[in-house]
């Protein structure tokens, strides 16, 4: 075998590999996450810092799919209280309107202002920028790019940190 088959055959086999990590990662929002030093009277730990991102962003993936399927049951992984309250009830408002929406979040441009003494809430800033698709019985009627900013409170569970507060303001 010469060394130009044996590149040729590990680049055919790359090729699937790469496409597939290529096309996964084009689903993914960009995410900037402004430095988080001074933000309260205590410092937020890094792992802190990671699963704060993390859990934020999958809050989002969450909400979209429960808006898209109009199954307020999928906001609980990721918010509780207020936030969870208002999502559900636009999803029921979107039920009986027999719409649905999907929400694609395409940028998070992430600064946490305010971490509490106790470590039992987070405040952060999200200037971010989706695209949201309104459905009338399975039929696209519409189709808008948003770029915004959210409020949002997250707070400490069991296991990871959930929407308490999302209000989106300009």
């Amino acid at each position: 075998m010469t060394p130009t088959s044996v590149a040729r055959k590990t680049l055919l086999a790359a090729v699937p590999l790469l496409a597939a990590l290529f096309l996964s990662a084009a689903g993914q929002p960009t995410v900037h996450v402004a430095p988080m030093d001074s933000v309260g009277p205590r410092p937020v730990e890094q792992q802190t810092r990671s699963s704060i991102v993390r859990d934020y962003l999958q809050a989002w993936q969450s909400m979209g799919t429960a808006l898209g399927e109009n199954r307020p049951d999928l906001l609980d992984a990721s918010f509780v209280g207020l936030a969870k309250d208002k999502l559900a009830d636009t999803i029921r408002e979107q039920r009986s309107l027999g719409i649905a929406s999907s929400y694609r979040d395409q940028s998070h441009d992430l600064q946490v202002v305010f971490y509490s003494p106790e470590g039992l809430s987070i405040q952060l800033l999200d200037t971010v920028e989706y695209d949201v698709e309104v459905r009338d019985h399975g039929k696209t009627v519409g189709t808008q790019h948003v770029r915004t900013r959210y409020v949002a409170v997250l707070t400490p569970t069991e296991s990871r940190w959930k929407v308490r507060v999302f209000q989106s303001g300009s």
